[in-house]
């Protein structure tokens, strides 16, 4: 019989007894009963912080999740993990999600807990959560902090941040003067949660639904909605249940759920970083997931939802219409529907209950869909070698097929000081490539959306192809290859460009390709140098261990079916 409640993970001070002893006379200094530390402990693992927006309704959501708990017969107990504030960090939030995942999976195996409820939703807090959860295999739940509502600024309806960067854009072009942009920065985020569009954080709130991992139709609820405390409530109500049946993520994450996620990313017309996110998680399951196998789905999945980027509508619109349950509905013929959540249930009872309504106009019928398919494509070529990635539902359609000279930026900071210069030789056609801004060379950033120069946004110019091998925000839109690997700074063909080849992006044949010689681009890389790697602490961690976008960006050494000497880490590409 396993040891549950306070009596599991004892410290170790070589007398068991002692360390049981020890543990409650400590416990009974917070106030507790014997009677309430009998019960089984629902550990609250909170992300909350003052360089976290996103979380601002932290403390409210413990509350109603410790509500839960206690009234299901279990101890709340909450501990803090790292908070990953999306703008806040530097050089990006992506390099300490595998920091954030160690800290959750060692902080719920180290602590005595029978069950946990992870809140958190910001970008890629819920991607480590469950990461962490995975691997430390004990019964757990995520419970989303939800999006932000949307706010208006001269009767034009605005939520953070596909509209941040669209208002950007006309800002850069002479449309919107100083004042005007300073009073539209009051208007944009107006209220907690994340994201009001189906950007990173609501994307992963539904793939984590999809998923399976959290309770359903919890995903969607705004952040100040009263259905959001309500489902807290649930979420820890539901935990003390897991903890009793021993329901663990092995049983929830396996082959099909991760389908099943993956259809709804490309249903959702995603974020890109939901590739890199929903990988790593697979990945920690044991479940690998192949950039072949993600273009498989992406070419019989259909796009439903009209949220910006990609559509017009913000999450607060989603949810009305239905949420991701009328979503999974749509979707129904293509799914794994034995798969079982952590609501105890399989998807088909699920599904059998989703109200009839359904909003047409935000979630469209299967046999009307915004995009046929292809939501999301990895491409493969010269240039890419390992793969790439491009959001095909959110681009020009026109430059899904197109060749055009390269117009190359070293690194970020080449990029900085030349993309608005008068001088810049660029042309509407050509194509922006920007090197050095990998996993390793730069944290791989969310810089791949390149700013269109400002000689051609006074031209009217809105889209361009752009390339790299850093990420984008899930908020962006435009032609953009991103994550391609391996990257430029351990010495991938992309650091072989020079301005004035040309390059060629085809979503037809999924490939891109630069008009180079094999013989050619490894001469050129010979004399390239490689990215310098860190010298201490956790970066030198980072640039040593993590793996290629293709394979999540996780750990080698974190993930069940990679070794430290897997030769598809970007580190051993070196």
């Amino acid at each position: 019989m396993p040891e549950t409640g306070l009596s599991q993970g004892l410290t170790n001070y070589g007398d068991r007894e002692f360390s049981l002893y020890l543990r409650r006379v400590f416990a009974k200094s917070m106030g507790y009963s014997d009677e309430m530390l009998a019960k089984p402990i629902v550990g609250i693992a909170t992300s909350g912080g003052d360089f976290n927006n996103c979380h601002r309704t932290t403390p409210e959501l413990v509350k109603a999740v410790s509500r839960g708990v206690l009234a299901a017969g279990g101890l709340p107990m909450e501990f803090p993990t790292i908070s990953l504030g999306e703008p806040y960090l530097t050089p990006t939030s992506l390099v300490f999600r595998n920091l954030m995942a160690m800290d959750v999976e060692e902080m719920i195996r180290a602590q005595p807990m029978d069950a946990v409820v992870l809140i958190g939703g910001c970008d890629k807090t819920l991607p480590a959560q469950l990461m962490g959860a995975i691997s430390a295999g004990k019964p757990a739940l995520a419970l989303v902090v939800g999006p932000m509502m949307t706010g208006s600024f001269e009767g034009n309806r605005l939520g953070a941040c596909t509209d941040c960067r669209s208002w950007w854009a006309r800002y850069r072009a002479g449309e919107l003067d100083d004042a005007r942009i300073r009073a539209l920065e009051s208007n944009l985020a107006t209220t907690a949660g994340t994201c009001a569009v189906m950007g990173t954080a609501s994307t992963m709130a539904c793939v984590t639904e999809a998923l399976g991992m959290s309770l359903p139709g919890s995903a969607t609820p705004p952040a100040v909605h009263a259905e959001r405390l309500r489902f807290a409530e649930a979420s820890g109500a539901r935990a003390v249940e897991m903890a009793r049946d021993g329901l663990t993520p092995e049983r929830i994450v396996t082959r099909e759920s991760v389908d099943n996620a993956l259809r709804v990313l490309f249903a959702l017309g995603g974020s890109t970083n939901g590739a890199i996110h929903l990988t790593a998680i697979a990945g920690r399951a044991g479940v690998p997931l192949t950039l072949e196998h993600f273009n498989a789905i992406a070419a019989a999945t259909p796009v439903l939802v009209n949220l910006k980027p990609v559509g017009a509508h913000y999450m607060e619109q989603f949810h009305a219409a239905g949420g991701v349950g009328a979503l999974l509905r749509e979707l129904a013929p293509l799914l794994h529907r034995q798969t079982v959540s952590a609501a105890g249930e399989t998807l088909a009872t699920r599904l059998a209950r989703v109200p009839a309504y359904v909003d047409r106009d935000v979630i469209r019928p299967a046999d009307d869909p915004i995009v046929a398919r292809d939501a999301l494509v990895a491409l493969f070529g010269n240039l890419a070698p390992n793969g790439a990635i491009l959001k095909a539902a959110a681009a020009d359609a026109r430059l899904l097929e197109h060749e055009g000279r390269a117009v190359v930026f070293r690194d970020l900071a080449d990029l900085a000081a030349r993309i608005d210069d008068p001088a810049l030789d660029v042309e509407p056609d050509d194509v922006l490539v920007l090197q050095n801004a990998g996993a390793i060379a730069a944290g791989m950033p969310e810089a791949g959306y390149l700013p269109i120069p400002k000689k051609l946004l006074s031209r009217g110019v809105r889209d361009m192809l752009r390339i790299s091998d850093a990420r984008m925000s899930g908020t962006a839109y435009g032609a953009v290859v991103l994550h391609i690997s391996p990257e430029s700074g351990v010495g991938g063909p992309l650091a072989a460009v020079r301005d004035g080849d040309r390059i060629r992006v085809s979503l037809r044949e999924r490939r891109i390709d630069v008009a180079l010689s094999d013989e050619e681009i490894a001469h050129r890389l010979a004399a390239v140098p490689r990215a310098p790697l860190a010298s201490r602490g956790y970066r030198k961690l980072y640039a040593e261990h993590v793996l290629g976008p293709e394979r999540g960006c996780d750990f080698d050494f974190l993930v069940p079916s990679a070794s430290p000497a897997s030769p598809t880490s970007s580190a051993q590409s070196r």
